[in-house]
């Protein structure tokens, strides 16, 4: 089961709204949505929660990039929510592509650089130079790295800081949070 609330700090406090995210299919989207409901581009956080898997935040402040923490990347991966929080430049994705283009644009050595009588098919770390995991030098570049990923410090400036954001439960994380924020009456009203 799935909960997904908008909150908006406002001059007179928080102010939630729960607010269906199912026809937006990216992170662009959903930032805008959530800067529909922000006066004067105030913050808002939107909160998202599969109960007792994971969950993610997504801070907006006015128009700057929307910043996003998710507890556990590979479950939340398994959600059409998790898929939209989880774009390739957060999961670093975009850094390993431009990796792997600058590689291929270098040439590859004359038979006399290499050395004389080493054979370099019997290499046994590939060419990255270490072994992967699963000994063949590869890496899956679809591969969603299990626990947290994002800015666990997204919060801090809102008296929750990294370290605290890191250890939260998926249970009732956004409770907590909104316990701190001094909004949990507003969040639960709309849960």
């Amino acid at each position: 089961m799935y909960f997904t609330a908008l909150l908006a700090r406002t001059d007179d406090g928080w102010e939630a709204s729960d607010t269906e995210f199912d026809d937006v299919e990216s992170l662009d989207e959903l930032a805008d949505l959530a800067r529909e409901a922000a006066p004067d581009d105030d913050t808002v956080l939107v909160c998202i929660e599969q109960e007792g898997v994971w969950f993610g935040i997504v801070r907006i402040d006015g128009e700057d990039d929307p910043r996003v923490f998710v507890s556990d990347a590979a479950r939340a991966m398994r959600s059409a929510y998790g898929e939209i929080l989880l774009t390739d430049e957060l999961l670093g994705r975009e850094a390993a592509e431009a990796d792997m283009l600058a590689l291929d644009d270098l040439d590859e050595p004359a038979d006399d650089e290499v050395g004389a009588g080493r054979d370099t098919d019997d290499d046994e770390t590939g060419a990255g130079g270490a072994l992967d995991g699963d000994g063949d030098g590869d890496t899956d570049p679809d591969e969603v790295p299990r626990g947290p990923v994002g800015d666990a410090g997204l919060l801090a400036d809102l008296g929750i800081d990294a370290g605290t954001v890191l250890t939260l439960s998926a249970d009732d994380a956004l409770g907590e949070i909104a316990e701190t924020l001094g909004a949990a009456d507003v969040l639960e009203a709309v849960r």
